[in-house]
């Protein structure tokens, strides 16, 4: 256990640092929100770009990896959708965002960061190759899904638009996109100009958690606890536990099966507060979600941690 907590609580404890900045007002609001716009907008989509831009796309994009990982995100978004319905009588609108912090697991801040010091950074390359999914998929599910139940009539363009305009303003796929571009074109980059970006990529992890750990001081563990004990359930326990079922029923390899199972185990992220936000439903419920299961899963992790040995 002594092991498995020397790999997890660094990580924790650069967001407790961010979290008591902040708290004891060493650290601005102001600080914060421009930290984090640096890390979303700029530091991770270098980090992204430059991982995938240099990815073994043949090697890393196993279906039998994606589909594992992502058939068990989506079981989550279904069965948070329900559950929020039938056991929770919310609203649709409410559901479908509940549905979404089941779905969007924390990949980037604390899926890379625990899975490289866990394994090593030579384990990311699956990491690389979910995350380039992740975005685009969670978001293209969540608001296709949010369209149907608020505007169902208004027609499959109308719904198509809404998504395209989310995923393509949103930085972190315009890195993903753009490190693809690179790759499958074969461009030579300069040298210059990727330690450049090397640069950026060395501040990303560590910036942001320190900036998750200020955002978290916003959110207040306060109501309907029973909804967020039911997300945090679904989040850290269904979906890697059905991820870790299809994991071995392909066979996958070791490292793509620790990256997999470890990113389904990570806590809802920032982004799950934000799809709320951006529809003005569910915010609080998400809110807390996200808080509550980030402190949870320092415990979580590491069973998960154990068990994959």
């Amino acid at each position: 256990m002594q092991a498995l907590l020397e790999v997890t609580l660094p990580v924790f404890l650069v967001i407790g640092f961010g979290y008591l900045a902040v708290r004891l007002r060493a650290f601005s609001d102001a600080g914060v929100d421009g930290l984090m716009k640096f890390t979303q907008n700029f530091a991770i989509p270098c980090l992204l770009f430059r991982a995938i831009s240099t990815l073994d796309l043949g090697q890393s994009f196993e279906w039998p990896l994606l589909f594992s990982f992502y058939a068990g995100a989506t079981a989550g978004f279904l069965t948070g959708i329900l559950g929020a319905r039938v056991i929770f009588n919310r609203p649709w609108p409410d559901s479908v965002a509940i549905g979404f912090c089941c779905l969007f697991s924390n990949s980037l801040l604390l899926g890379l960061a625990i899975t490289e010091r866990a394994y090593g950074e030579a384990a990311l390359a699956a990491n690389y190759a979910i995350i380039a999914v992740h975005s685009p998929f969670c978001y293209a599910l969540g608001i296709t899904t949010m369209e149907i139940v608020r505007h169902g009539g208004r027609g499959i363009f109308t719904m198509i638009r809404a998504v395209l305009t989310a995923m393509f303003r949103n930085a972190l796929v315009i890195g993903i996109a753009l490190g693809f571009a690179v790759n499958l074109s074969g461009t030579e980059l300069p040298g210059v100009f990727t330690e450049a970006v090397d640069l950026m990529v060395r501040a990303a992890l560590p910036a942001a958690l320190f900036g998750l750990g200020g955002v978290l001081v916003r959110y207040r563990p306060e109501g309907d606890l029973l909804t967020v004990l039911f997300i945090c359930a679904v989040a850290l326990g269904l979906h890697p536990a059905i991820t870790w079922s299809l994991g071995t029923a392909f066979a996958l390899e070791p490292a793509p099966f620790r990256s997999a199972v470890l990113t389904a185990a990570m806590a809802p992220g920032i982004n799950s507060y934000i799809f709320a936000n951006m529809y003005g439903v569910a915010k609080r419920v998400a809110a807390t979600a996200v808080l509550v299961a980030t402190a949870l899963s320092i415990l979580t992790v590491s069973v998960w941690l154990t068990i994959l040995g």
